[in-house]
């Protein structure tokens, strides 16, 4: 089963990364506007479309890579007191569940996505950015990142329903005070 699921978290990763790159994209950018609007007087719609352009891929790639590294908001009060069988339980239902809601939206997104390429919907403002349905298409990436990690944890929580044996995580970014 890890020969199907590792390039699968790979590709979650590789795209978490991409998420990664876009926050210090965004930080960059947002500086270099408070810059020249304060210093030169001068502010660029493109570059201020731009930031919230960035946000898209930020939390619509960011979502997969948290639920993957399980950094997503969790109930672990009452999670850690249950059995390893009990836990891989709720991991089955929860990713069923992941699974289902990330296709159904990104399914329902698709055609979101081709109406704003069909008209070729851009920025309504002077000199802001063209080919908004660009942004708009990691919706459904996204979305269907989302149900791929769904998939991923219903597999892994099937696999250790059936062996007993629990599934040792990869490096998570869980904080444990």
């Amino acid at each position: 089963m890890d020969k199907l699921l590792r390039p699968l978290e790979a590709l979650i990763e590789g795209l978490g990364w991409v998420a990664r790159a876009a926050v210090l994209a965004l930080v960059l950018i947002v500086a270099g506007n408070v810059l020249l609007r304060y210093a030169f007087a001068f502010s660029p719609v493109s570059m201020q479309e731009l930031e919230w352009h960035l946000v898209s891929p930020i939390a619509l790639l960011g979502m997969s890579y948290a639920v993957y590294h399980r950094a997503d908001v969790r109930v672990d009060f009452l999670y850690d007191r249950l059995g390893v069988r009990s836990q891989a339980a709720i991991d089955l239902v929860s990713g069923l569940l992941t699974l289902a809601i990330g296709g159904i939206i990104a399914w329902l997104a698709v055609p979101y996505v081709m109406q704003a390429y069909d008209i070729g919907e851009g920025s309504p403002d002077p000199g802001g950015l063209p080919h908004r349905y660009l942004v708009k298409a990691f919706i459904p990436l996204g979305f269907s990142l989302l149900a791929i990690q769904g998939l991923i944890d219903t597999l892994r929580a099937l696999a250790t329903l059936i062996s007993g044996a629990p599934h040792v995580p990869h490096d998570s970014m869980e904080v444990r005070t």
